[in-house]
């Protein structure tokens, strides 16, 4: 204004254009600008129209000519910039009028952990975006789904205030930084803006002091004032915003382990039905995990309500920032009796998440058997660092039974191992674990992809009857079991058409398997099995040695109790050749009436919390 002086309010590091056109002095055709030391003044101008003038001639006063001012520090003073605009005639000569400008600056700036680093720090990088890859940057948001608190009922994200301080170690961190003359907040307001939906899914405390919190509550589908919380300001809002500073979050993805990550934990249930006990089969674990040094959880039958599938119930995974990590249970919809297992786990640094099916029963293919993970591969150059999560459905194109739509969702969202379908629906009970497994190997390749094999069955045992051994019965030493002799089981046209129709079935899955996780015949084992159809669909003839846990080089495989040639079963004598070269120790385990005969076996009976990746998922490219 010509009149009075004009105070205005710019923020440190951020260009603010003067207007120098609104109230101009009649017959003004130049002007000339000047200010304080503490600021940068520069004329912009295009150059198709105005020619920059000599030494200290004043500025042409043309509607493409702007002023633009900045300043790199915080005032201390209210109103401690000047900039003077001062008009001339066309001759020059007297100043026809003059305007003052003075400024405030305030520092204001909105900071997360662009860099990654477990701290936030200013970071010279975009704020704004976020990049995958090693290079990338952008901040990353953990789900705040453990358990800090014994006052908390479920997960802490369900908690409108804080807790406990270990909770506070969970959530991502944004450092509001605010410096400049008081007289400033006392006319201005900060407003937290997020977009919607993301709206709804976020929860902000703020700090009132050392020990304080106070919760600023989910934040609004548009924007939440952070006044009076964060500082003191006043009621005043500008009807424009003064300064936008934006931060990109990206929610931290749920991540699965594969076999090949060394076992911390082995899960088996404690069960006592119409079937009898396991506890036979409980011994056999507890050696089994002493052996792998790894820990061993039974869950009480009070906890299991005799639901002995816990390998169904529920998949581990984990959740990582550069700053917090921990594991995550995911748990099915199947909602059997070990339903309410997966949330008594939940606890400090211990998540819980699932995903209900809202207007129809699950299938068969819901439970989590039917859930897989790859270990690290590259396809065709492209590199899986975390390995590709592995899901059963009905052939592509056909009516089956499918996993629920609102579990593959969450699976394809989490988009860091991007997830390969195969068909299970030609199984009783449809689960990708009774026809594929991994193994770790201390070779180059790290692994080997393990597939249930009817065609290597017949193979092995055309060949011991061949040399001899024909009438070696299958189920040799189990009672209440009739015993199948290897002459009797090959001339069994049923059990051959069966066999070979399975044999099909998993060939399919085999090519899909080299294709997705650019696999080489040498990189799979043809593990001998043999299946009967019960109707249309398939069960394991004997205990499905597939169906293995794994803990590292250990596993427990299922006794097959197959005919039993020079005091050995030729069975168990087959996959120790194949496997035990490879640097693995086979331990058979009787699983037949306690889970074989209720159509499972000891995957299904088990299961494994492994160590996380040392990879980390924001380092790679999906």
């Amino acid at each position: 204004s010509l009149k009075k002086p004009t105070s205005a309010v710019c923020v440190a590091g951020v260009e603010t254009l003067v207007d120098i056109h609104s109230d101009v002095p009649k017959g003004a055709k130049n002007f000339d600008v000047s200010g304080s030391s503490k600021l940068d003044i520069f004329v912009a101008y295009d150059s198709t129209r105005v020619t920059e003038p000599a030494g200290k001639a004043p500025w042409p006063l043309d509607t493409s000519v702007e002023v633009i001012v900045s300043a790199d520090k915080a005032s201390k003073d209210f109103n401690d910039l000047e900039v003077k605009v001062a008009y001339f005639g066309a001759e020059g000569g007297e100043a026809l009028g003059r305007s003052v400008l003075l400024l405030t600056c305030v520092d204001v700036s909105l900071d997360v952990d662009t860099d990654r680093v477990g701290k936030v720090r200013r970071s010279g990088r975009d704020k704004k975006t976020w990049r995958w890859g090693p290079e990338g940057h952008g901040a990353i948001l953990l789900v705040n789904c453990d358990k800090d608190s014994d006052n908390s009922v479920g997960p802490d994200l369900q908690n409108s205030r804080l807790m406990s301080l270990e909770d506070l170690q969970d959530m991502s961190p944004l450092v509001l930084s605010c410096d400049g003359p008081d007289e400033v907040f006392r006319s201005h307001r900060l407003v937290l803006e997020a977009p919607w939906p993301d709206a709804r899914r976020l929860r902000v405390f703020c700090a009132q002091g050392e020990w304080c919190w106070s919760p600023l509550g989910r934040v609004g589908a548009s924007q939440r004032a952070l006044s009076p919380v964060c500082g003191g300001w006043g009621v005043t809002l500008p009807e424009t915003p003064l300064f936008t500073d934006t931060v990109a979050f990206r929610v931290a993805p749920w991540i699965m382990t594969p076999n090949t990550q060394p076992p911390l934990e082995l899960y088996v249930c404690s069960v006592m039905d119409a079937y009898g006990s396991n506890k036979k089969f409980l011994d056999d674990m507890a050696h089994l995990a002493s052996k792998a040094n790894c820990k061993l959880v039974i869950c009480p039958r009070v906890d299991n309500r005799n639901d002995r599938w816990i390998q169904d119930e529920m998949e581990f995974g984990y959740v990582e920032a550069p700053h917090k990590s921990f594991p995550v249970v995911l748990d099915s919809p199947r909602n059997r009796g070990l339903r309410d297992f997966p949330k008594k786990i939940l606890g400090p640094d211990f998540g819980y998440v699932t995903r209900e099916i809202l207007y129809a029963g699950p299938s068969g293919l819901d439970s989590f058997g039917n859930l897989d993970v790859s270990p690290p591969v590259t396809v065709g150059g492209r590199e899986y660092p975390l390995g590709r999560i592995l899901v059963g459905d009905c052939f592509p194109k056909s009516v089956g039974r499918r996993m629920a739509k609102v579990v593959r969702d969450f699976l394809w969202a989490q988009q860091v191992q991007a997830p390969v379908q195969l068909y299970s629906d030609w199984l009783s009970v449809g689960h990708v674990d009774e026809f594929l497994s991994f193994v770790p190997t201390s070779d180059q390749k790290g692994f080997r992809l393990l597939l249930a094999s009817p065609s290597a069955c017949l193979r092995l045992f055309q060949e011991k009857r061949d040399q001899g051994h024909g009438e070696a019965a299958q189920f040799e030493g189990l009672k209440d079991q009739a015993k199948r002799s290897i002459n009797d089981m090959l001339a069994d046209r049923h059990l051959r058409s069966d066999s070979l129709y399975v044999q099909r079935c998993i060939d399919w899955n085999r090519e899909v398997l080299k294709r997705e996780l650019g696999l080489a015949e040498a990189d799979i084992v043809d593990i001998p099995q043999l299946f009967s159809l019960q109707g249309t669909r398939a069960e394991a003839f004997f205990p499905d040695m597939v169906n293995m846990v794994v803990l590292g080089q250990y596993l427990g495989i299922p006794k097959p109790y197959g005919p039993v040639i020079d005091g050995r079963c030729c069975l168990e004598e087959e996959v120790r050749a194949l496997l035990e070269p490879l640097g693995l120790h086979c331990v058979f385990v009787d699983d037949f009436l306690s889970y074989h005969k209720l159509l499972g076996e000891v995957h299904c009976g088990t299961n494994v919390r492994r160590q996380p990746f040392a990879f980390k998922w924001w380092h790679m490219v999906p």
